[in-house]
């Protein structure tokens, strides 16, 4: 089924598309159109699966974007069952962009958290599509240590733009709160698992992205800021083609991320996207976590906390030759001017 809202890159199936359907909805009996429909199909795959393996970096936040991409609840639903939703953070309120509870995928009861941006108008100004307070990360939080109280791993599923940028989230402490699920996470003694199903944008998408598996899906991103964000620093304006530069510049994509050792697997997606086909997309994400949760269930918590501190020591490269000949010249500068 062709999804309702095409992207710009899409445009060249629109008329392989549109004659399938016309194909497919046809009802003259004295007709068999069994032999094109099965050609145009599989001309269309061929001119999607060529799209989808060279989109570029601002393409592939295009489809992060997609509005009718899976969100967390459409997984949820799809995945997992006896969800039972909790609510509040015991301190403020209780913010609609993460969502919490128990639930159940297979034979694992789990802690299942994740952003929410809502599926029409009502729900993402509810939700601020995504963007989560300070009392989201702090509720976050509160479900993982009771997770950890009785046992359970924490399945995170990461999908924001990034936290509220608004002034009553900064004088709540939206920082500090991130900063907090940072530090607890790394220590906290159950499995946890961290999924990038869309957007993963800046210290928004942190506050939950700390795990023993950090997974991405094949056409999500996960960076510091926004191509729009950084375009506008750099390039003190965002157009289309100064985000295009900085999506380019800023390594967000699955493949570049792999390549720099941030992430464990790159999740396939349906061809065409998880907007085309969400159950589909849905198996893969469910047969992924329950390898990972038959992977983390058996190993003891010391020996597991101590694979998760260093999984992130080893994230980035350390150029110690540099830094010694900057600390040399410094020395150098220093011991010159006292020399005047």
């Amino acid at each position: 089924m062709a999804p309702q809202h095409r992207l710009p890159f899409e445009e060249p199936t629109a008329e392989l598309e549109a004659a399938l359907a016309r194909l497919e909805a046809s009802t003259d009996p004295n007709q068999d159109h069994s032999e094109e429909i099965r050609r145009i199909r599989r001309e269309l795959a061929a001119l999607k699966r060529r799209i989808f393996s060279n989109l570029t970096a601002w393409q592939t936040v295009l489809v992060a974007r997609h509005p009718e991409r899976p969100q967390f609840l459409d997984y949820q639903e799809l995945i997992f069952e006896d969800f039972t939703e909790l609510h509040g953070d015991r301190a403020f309120g209780d913010d609609r962009a993460i969502r919490a509870g128990f639930a159940r995928l297979g034979d694992f009861k789990v802690m299942l958290i994740g952003h929410h941006k809502g599926r029409n108008l009502k729900e993402r100004n509810e939700c601020l599509f995504g963007c989560a307070h300070p009392e989201g990360y702090r509720k976050a939080l509160n479900k993982m240590k009771l997770a950890a109280k009785f046992g359970l791993p924490v399945i995170c599923l990461i999908d924001t733009p990034g936290a509220y940028p608004g002034i009553g989230a900064e004088e709540r402490g939206q920082a500090q709160l991130i900063a907090a699920n940072l530090m607890e996470m790394s220590r906290l003694p159950t499995p946890i698992i961290c999924v990038v199903i869309g957007e993963g944008g800046s210290g928004g998408a942190l506050g939950i992205g700390v795990g023993d598996r950090i997974s991405m899906l094949e056409f999500a991103y996960y960076s510091v800021i926004s191509p729009e964000g950084c375009a506008g620093i750099l390039f003190k304006e965002a157009n289309e083609q100064t985000k295009a530069a900085a999506a380019e510049a800023l390594k967000l994509t699955s493949r570049d991320l792999a390549k720099l050792g941030i992430l464990d697997d790159i999740i396939p997606e349906p061809l065409g996207g998880a907007h085309c086909d969400h159950r589909e997309m849905a198996n893969n994400l469910k047969t992924y976590l329950l390898r990972y949760l038959r992977e983390l269930s058996d190993v003891p918590i010391p020996e597991l906390l101590e694979r998760r501190y260093q999984k992130f020591r080893r994230i980035g490269v350390f150029e110690e030759g540099l830094a010694e000949a900057a600390r040399e010249l410094v020395q150098g500068q220093t011991s010159a001017r006292q020399a005047m």
